[in-house]
């Protein structure tokens, strides 16, 4: 098997690099690397990236685009014909409410999350073929360790993510090709400052960001952070089916949400009459 080659050497291209965790990835990786190309759906946000690391090239695409990610590639070919590490950060995450049952939302972050990360591998993959050694890495979740409540699509998604890349190792090890999977706990970026519910172990973007790129340079399989958080995760997610149901069952909100139903109804009940 080839030596993979040191950060220093290596182009990498990123997805989702314009807030969040991808924002800050960037800066972390920007210093260690030889080439970054960013890239996420709108230029604007990834231009003040650009302006402050000169070896970043900034690309435009849509991951669930697939003519705007062969483009990119496009264009990491023209300038090195090569990519040595992929790192698919970009993701969504969307909430289901079970009394208000949505099934379009459940297409809309499979079709980011799930057929995204299918999207842009299917990209990069000829042009990681044509490094020494490729690298594949693939942003999870930690919530597919257990099944929450109202993460029956991201969760789900997430999962789906976590089944893929460990397929994707087997498979590419003949090609001497590395893939791994990252899976954050609660991390402060746009996406969670919104959630309405008590996220333990919050860690920042930059302190996931340097627990990811820790982990890149030794390219081990499994990414998890923090620690403390995905061990405790993992732990519940091993206890027997009836103890596992009990523990997430406590933390679903649905009786609070049928409480606030039927307030609606009266109200509206009472508005008709």
């Amino acid at each position: 098997m080839t030596q993979a080659p040191p950060l220093s050497q290596q182009v990498i291209w990123l997805t989702g690099a314009s807030s969040g965790i991808g924002e800050a990835l960037a800066d972390e990786l920007a210093p260690r690397c030889k080439a970054l190309f960013i890239s996420a759906r709108s230029e604007d946000k990834l231009r003040p990236l650009a302006d402050r690391h000169s070896n970043v090239t900034v690309i435009t695409a849509d991951i669930t685009d697939e003519e705007s990610l062969r483009g990119a590639a496009s264009a990491i070919e023209k300038k090195y014909g090569k990519l040595d590490t992929l790192i698919a950060n970009a993701g969504t995450c969307e909430y289901v409410d079970v009394t208000d049952f949505d099934t379009a939302l459940f297409r809309r972050v499979f079709e980011t999350n799930m057929m995204g990360l299918v999207n842009t591998t299917a990209a990069a993959l000829p042009l990681l073929q044509k490094s020494k050694r490729g690298y594949l890495v693939g942003v999870g979740s930690s919530v597919s360790m257990l099944a929450m409540p109202r993460a029956q699509a991201y969760g789900a998604s997430k999962a789906a993510v976590a089944h893929f890349l460990e397929s994707m190792k087997a498979d590419l090890k003949a090609m001497d090709i590395d893939v791994s999977l990252v899976s954050p706990g609660f991390v402060k970026t746009p996406l969670t400052d919104v959630n309405d519910f008590p996220m333990p172990m919050r860690i920042s973007a930059e302190q996931a960001a340097e627990e990811i790129v820790k982990g890149v340079e030794k390219r081990q399989w499994h990414i998890h952070f923090p620690k403390g958080f995905t061990r405790i995760l993992w732990f519940i997610g091993q206890l027997p089916a009836f103890l596992r149901h009990r523990v997430t069952a406590q933390m679903s909100r649905t009786d609070e949400a049928l409480q606030q139903q039927g307030k609606r109804q009266i109200k509206q009940q009472e508005s008709d009459s």
